[in-house]
């Protein structure tokens, strides 16, 4: 089966947009062949493009960002996808909350696929300035980096 992967925080327009654009560059330079995408527990920001500071983080970083549209995690996702992967605990712990009856995604934190840093949360860097986004993009990428290390495996 053909691994699918949701990136999750919690407005997706900061950290789990940033995790799906590191996987995405991490698979295709790995030859993964993996469905991607992104969403946020709550709604608010739906259809929304991510923040400008996510945005230029990205860019700086040779992926662009701003054609992702926010949008609120379904119950089909955790049938659709193979792996559902919170950027922090909180988030996580809302997912298993949510998750219906029938979920087979396996669910789990982004940082847990990096070596000493399971059980970690992918700091918000919403409130904040835009450096807070660039640790934030460096902890997107080891964690991508990692997980699709994993999943070639």
């Amino acid at each position: 089966m053909k691994p699918a992967v949701l990136f999750v925080c919690l407005g997706n327009i900061c950290r789990s947009p940033l995790a799906e654009a590191a996987f995405r560059q991490e698979a295709e330079r790995l030859g993964l062949a993996v469905e991607v995408d992104s969403a946020g527990t709550g709604g608010w920001h739906a259809g929304d493009p991510p923040d400008s500071r996510a945005q230029a983080v990205a860019r700086r970083n040779g992926v662009e960002i701003g054609h992702y549209q926010a949008r609120k995690v379904t119950p089909d996702d955790f049938r659709r996808f193979t792996h559902i992967v919170a950027l922090d605990r909180d988030n996580l712990a809302d997912l298993k909350r949510i998750a219906p009856a029938d979920a087979t995604a396996e669910l789990s934190l982004l940082l847990d696929a990096v070596e000493g840093r399971v059980g970690k949360s992918v700091a918000d860097p919403y409130y904040g300035d835009a450096a807070g986004f660039d640790i934030t993009w460096r902890d997107a990428v080891a964690g991508a980096q990692c997980l699709a290390r994993r999943l070639v495996r």
